[in-house]
């Protein structure tokens, strides 16, 4: 039928905003793309001819499964296996560099689900409050508040990526160059005092099971890998933005996959975020590694 022809046309005009919010929401591509296949079909099934602002009603549709998803997986998080990272968007060259950046997403993991809607649909997406009341039924003033107490307890900023985007793939590939070769006079060169090595393997592929905090032990770290480079080298697949960092996509020599994104502040490197978990790299396997 026409009409539903022309649903379905104007609901892919927004599949990419909707995947962007719930993938915000929920920190996984999988489950972001369930749940704007569910907010489709209930496209779908709706008399549209009721609706008069279609994305504010897929916004809310999208917001609503979200929260339903975040119960159970705040419950998972809670015993997951060492540190958590989100699932990586590996970003196209010609994409815009993301501003909400892969630590400002670790960070939201400390909000209720209501604080987290809040503050993604005011903060980032830039909805009011008389909107997002809707969206999440509660009232304006209690939207603000949500948002308002989010901000506070995030205590992160939300900065774009303050370099020239090849200025940060150099580095980037400068860190990998040094690293795999075990160079640690380079590396310490790059690393910040206070950086932080976060490594995400989902206790099905070995890495840290706390983060590795300050120089001495991130180098420790480093000299430790070294040596198992050195025995079987990584393959690089390519350097790319990572959630908002720069970073790259590697094979290691024993065939994982994996993402590395690193977080540059004034120069220097103070947060390496390492994801092995395959379960959160199935998506990436399919779009990088032919």
């Amino acid at each position: 039928m026409a009409a539903d022809h022309d649903a379905a046309a104007s609901f892919d005009g927004l599949r990419p905003t909707l995947f962007r919010t719930a993938y915000r929401m929920l920190g996984s591509v999988a489950d972001a793309e369930d749940v704007v296949q569910d907010a489709f079909i209930r496209w779908m099934a709706a008399d549209r001819s009721a609706i008069h602002e279609p994305q504010a009603f897929l916004r809310r549709v999208v917001m609503r499964l979200c929260l339903d998803q975040l119960k159970s997986a705040r419950r998972r998080r809670e015993v997951y296996p060492g540190p958590w990272l989100p699932e990586p968007v590996v970003e196209a060259q010609d994409d815009d560099i993301d501003d909400v950046t892969l630590p400002l997403m670790m960070a939201l993991e400390r909000l209720s689900p209501l604080e987290r809607a809040a503050f993604i649909l005011h903060d980032v997406f830039g909805i009011g409050f008389d909107e997002i009341a809707r969206t999440i039924g509660r009232d304006p003033a209690a939207c603000r508040q949500l948002a308002s107490r989010a901000r506070a307890n995030v205590r992160t900023p939300r900065p774009r990526f303050d370099l020239p985007r090849e200025r940060g793939l150099q580095i980037a590939a400068a860190f990998f160059a040094a690293s795999r070769r075990g160079d640690m006079s380079a590396l310490q060169s790059m690393l910040a005092a206070d950086v932080s090595v976060y490594a995400d393997g989902g206790g099905k592929k070995s890495s840290p099971r706390k983060p590795i905090v300050g120089l001495v032990d991130a180098l420790k770290l480093h000299e430790a890998l070294a040596r198992l480079f050195a025995r079987a080298m990584s393959r690089i697949v390519r350097f790319a933005f990572i959630n908002g960092l720069p970073g790259f996509v590697t094979v290691e020599g024993e065939g994982t996959l994996q993402t590395t994104a690193l977080r540059i502040e004034d120069g220097t490197i103070t947060g390496i975020y390492v994801v092995r978990n395959p379960d959160k790299l199935r998506h990436v396997a399919g779009e990088t590694v032919h």
